[in-house]
């Protein structure tokens, strides 16, 4: 692969890319809104289907004369979507500030907030999906929301990993046929669904063509012989795909990336993603390398173009989930390698040609991840250690051997198991058929404890949020304040249960998804939508917030207050009240006279399996609204800086207000002291059921480690050490603190620098300062 390079037309359209203005729009949910004015007649299911059908037929379009793979959302490039059936009270709240908030920034049209308040808002309100979820329960979620974050609140649900071999088979023209043969056989409660189908499988051609048009349109202007000749092959792709399955290489990347911006039209979501792409798309490569079609060259070079793609879309949230999910992570998650059905070693010309794209690019998007296992070949291993060493924070790897037997724990079938991927950050999926519903919230342990150690009392606020267990002046015993947090967790487990049932009732209710359910496997043969439980698995994911602080905090309570009795019981609260002020002895106490989660501790890395075991284990014995289990996660995104802000100060010597550890297995940055096998170490003792919804490590290292191929090899050992430990997942940042503090302090002359930030990789001088900050504190290893 090393006499591979990127062409001047990937160079000049991702220079392009990057320059360009983002931009809040409208344009979707005008077409959206008066399509619905028109149908309010029909039932709900078909008003989506006719507004994503208006979407695709009306919507903008754009090309570059340069594209080799074309399509978009909007006309603009990067653009955040307004999409009033999920959400609009927000916008209306935060138009003006979209421009000048301290993350995730928007520059806004001023005739288009006048334009939204004048047609859509007046529409949508009291009908959007985030104004009837308030309606009917927007009070029982407040009043969790220090301890739990429901998600899902005000967009659709993604998270999930459509059938794209089956839309590569197929397309739009043969899912419309079969939609159209179930109709003519159903009962009458499924003719809804086949119907939806068909609607929007015709805007989906239409669509295509459109393309064609636009294209054919430039093309006739265009002078350069061999520009034009290009345009006219991608022209002649999008219309081919209108009626036709994809035949070439060039048609099947051009499919796929298709079907995912359809996706995106249709929910406006973050994380769908293509699963294992070196797998689908294969006998297509395949057989145009032997044909003499194509050459690696060729094919790296649409690769690349269709990586660029993935940048273009990015998802607009509101200043509250854009302080949880910071940096427009879209999720278009993409794994390679892993294993075959039959448990061989699996990798290709794609996977090592995704890997050179990445290396590249070095771009936020695809989530490029890389399934390890005991038989990975050392090829594979140290390309993706090359391309982990030129800093963008991808591949992130995945254990197999972790993986595998935990999520067949959740019933998932050992086929289905074997060929697993990835959606959005780390959550872990079967492909083609799983509502996973990763996202369903996050459970701020630390919070739980602050209010069994206050007596349900707000260390913040002083508001009572809990119920009163007893206070860490009323325990006697640490199994006592033990008691009083289980208790607390109990309780707040209920709540998000009943709060998470509402908010996928809400689903079924106002964003069915037709489009969505014909690409996931037993929707059409049922006849019914994926929201009200269509697919073959149905999961609901909790993400447990943050098992580090929380093993740090028992651990000092515990040797200190208890065992040695150095601190008094109230004494410590005192100090957590005043957030150390005027303890400072009794902080550094906490900090630094006991051992600390990350340093392979067995005692101290118990405090936090005993609780993550014990959440796991209880939140198992719920059934989610469409039948099918919760299990957990141990991920953040980048919710641990909010969720710090919502904890006051912690027996482990943290301030109020300040971040929590990042990743989710991640020790607090700077205790982990003993250096990275030790973390490898403590992180294996958690048990790999715990994250069968997405676990996640996060290291930095030194980019000198990665100076030779001694070091190379050396650290695909350390990787052969994850696989063993069978630790479900880890991901590297390379990059020196002192260029992030230059980056910082110079963004301008640092746009294209990108970390890993929780799960995804996002542009360093996008993030809010808070959470630059917490990046440039995680501690760094020069060795092994």
């Amino acid at each position: 692969m090393n006499e591979l390079f990127q062409t001047e037309r990937v160079t000049y359209l991702k220079d392009k890319m990057l320059s360009e203005p983002r931009y809040a729009s409208i344009e979707q949910a005008l077409i959206i809104t008066e399509s619905y004015r028109k149908n309010e007649d029909k039932p709900r299911i078909i008003q989506r289907a006719l507004a994503l059908k208006a979407s695709l037929e009306n919507i903008g379009i754009s090309a570059e004369p340069e594209e080799l793979i074309v399509g978009n959302r909007t006309a603009g490039v990067r653009y955040g979507v307004v999409f009033p059936e999920s959400g609009s009270t927000w916008v209306d709240r935060e138009f003006e500030t979209l421009p000048t908030r301290p993350q995730d920034k928007f520059n806004v049209h001023p005739e288009d907030i006048d334009t939204f308040r004048k047609i859509i808002k007046p529409y949508w309100e009291g009908k959007s999906l985030e104004d009837v979820l308030n309606k009917r329960y927007g009070k029982e979620i407040d009043e969790i929301a220090k301890v739990v974050k429901i998600n899902q609140k005000d967009h659709a649900q993604g998270h999930i990993c459509p059938n794209c071999t089956e839309w590569l088979r197929l397309g739009p023209a043969g899912l419309e046929e079969q939609a159209r043969k179930k109709l003519q056989t159903c009962g009458k409660d499924q003719s809804d669904f086949y119907e939806s189908v068909i609607l929007v499988m015709e805007g989906v051609k239409k669509f295509m063509v459109r393309y064609y048009d636009f294209i054919m349109s430039m093309a006739e202007t265009e002078k350069n012989e061999d520009k034009r000749k290009s345009m006219v092959q991608v022209a002649e792709n999008c219309r081919k795909l209108s009626s036709h399955p994809a035949e070439t290489f060039h048609e099947a990347v051009q499919s796929v990336w298709f079907l995912f911006v359809v996706l995106q039209m249709e929910s406006n979501a973050s994380s769908f993603s293509p699963g294992r792409l070196d797998r689908h798309l294969i006998p297509y490569y395949e057989k145009d390398i032997k044909d003499g079609k194509l050459t690696k060259q060729d094919a790296l070079e649409i690769i690349e173009c269709m990586w660029l793609k993935f940048n273009e879309i990015v998802y607009m949230r509101n200043s509250h989930g854009a302080k949880y999910f910071a940096g427009f992570p879209i999720g278009f998650n993409i794994a390679v390698g892993g294993q075959d059905e039959e448990g061989n070693d699996y990798s290709n010309d794609l996977s090592f040609l995704f890997l050179q794209a990445q290396k590249h690019l070095g771009l936020p998007q695809p989530n490029l991840s890389v399934r390890l296992h005991e038989g990975t070949g050392d090829e594979l291993l140290h390309e993706a250690v090359r391309v982990v060493a030129k800093g963008s924070g991808m591949p992130q790897f995945f254990n197999d051997k972790a993986v595998i037997p935990s999520i067949m724990e959740l019933g998932i079938e050992e086929k289905d198991a074997m060929d697993y991927a990835v959606v959005g950050c780390v959550e872990l999926t079967t492909q083609g058929n799983n509502l996973g519903w990763s996202d369903s919230a996050m459970f701020n342990l630390n919070k739980a404890l602050e209010v069994a150690m206050t007596g349900g009392t707000c260390l913040l606020t002083g508001e009572k949020i809990a119920p009163d267990f007893g206070n860490l002046e009323t325990y006697e015993t640490f199994e006592q304040l033990e008691a009083a947090f289980q208790k607390q967790i109990d309780y707040f487990m209920d709540k998000m249960i009943l709060a998470c049932e509402e908010v996928e009732k809400a689903h079924i209710d106002l964003l069915p998804s037709p489009f969505l359910s014909a690409s996931i496997d037993e929707c059409m043969e049922k006849g019914m939508d994926v929201t009200a439980g269509g697919a073959k698995y149905n999961l609901s994911g909790i993400q447990m917030i943050q098992v580090a602080n929380l093993a740090d905090s028992l651990a000092a309570v515990k040797k200190l207050v208890y065992d040695e009795k150095k601190v008094s019981r109230k004494e410590l609260l005192d100090a957590l009240k005043n957030d150390f002020e005027g303890y400072e002895i009794l902080r550094t106490m906490m900090l630094y006279k006991v051992p600390k989660y990350g340093n392979d501790v067995d005692w101290v890395d118990a405090m936090g399996t005993k609780w993550a075991d014990y959440f796991k284990n209880r939140l198992r014995t719920f059934t989610n609204y469409r039948g099918g289990p919760y299990h957990t996660g141990m991920y953040t995104v980048s919710a641990h800086v909010p969720m710090g802000e919502n904890v006051g100060a912690t027996p482990d010597g943290r301030h109020a207000l300040e971040p929590l550890a990042d990743g989710g297995m991640s020790p607090v940055y700077g205790r982990d002291v003993t250096g990275p096998t030790a973390v490898l170490k403590s992180v294996s003792k958690l048990d790999k059921t715990l994250t069968t919804n997405g676990g996640l490590l996060n290291m930095k290292f030194l980019p000198e480690f990665f100076q030779n191929e001694t070091g190379i090899k050396k650290f695909g050992s350390f990787l052969r050490s994850f696989v063993d430990l069978e630790i479900p997942h880890i991901q590297f940042n390379v990059v020196r603190k002192e260029d992030l503090i230059a980056a910082k302090e110079h963004p301008e002359q640092y746009r294209g620098l990108t970390v890993r930030v929780a799960g995804y990789t996002a542009y360093f001088t996008e993030l809010a300062d808070e959470l630059q900050n917490e990046i440039i504190a995680r501690t760094s290893y020069g060795d092994i």
